[in-house]
């Protein structure tokens, strides 16, 4: 079973605690037990500050410390993110989102083996497309 990748929408429901899909669930507990970690892309970062900065994301700590915190769960990790993934993001294969953050999760997953947790409907129908590998959370 490949790593999680978890979209920015799906880190955020995930912290904080909203109900997931049965097979985000599944997969979740599989790579727990497996020991698989979740990784986490450092452009989520960037996404969540964004967001909270112009006031479409509201958060009980700064968005350092939401994202520390959200880095410091158990099996979680920072995706790595060399230049090579920025690049690919630029050349993904068919129809990929427009949305350059969510093209560099996907250039992330595609690198290094991962599947993709996320309600993106552009990241479910690209992968649906055959060119990356998701859960719908």
């Amino acid at each position: 079973m490949a790593p999680l990748l978890l979209d920015t929408c799906a880190l955020i429901w995930i912290t904080s605690g909203a109900p997931l899909s049965d097979a985000a669930n599944r997969a979740l507990r599989a790579a727990a037990s497996q020991g698989h970690g979740v990784a986490i892309s450092p452009i989520s970062a960037w996404e969540i500050g964004m967001l909270m900065s112009r006031g479409r994301l509201v958060l009980t700590k700064s968005p350092r410390a939401w994202m520390a915190t959200a880095l410091d769960q158990p099996n979680t990790e920072l995706a790595r993110l060399p230049p090579e993934v920025l690049i690919e993001s630029s050349f993904l294969p068919g129809e990929p989102p427009a949305d350059p953050a969510d093209r560099i999760i996907i250039a992330t997953a595609r690198e290094f083996g991962m599947r993709i947790v996320t309600r993106d409907r552009a990241m479910l129908a690209y992968a649906r497309a055959g060119h990356a590998e998701a859960i719908a959370c």
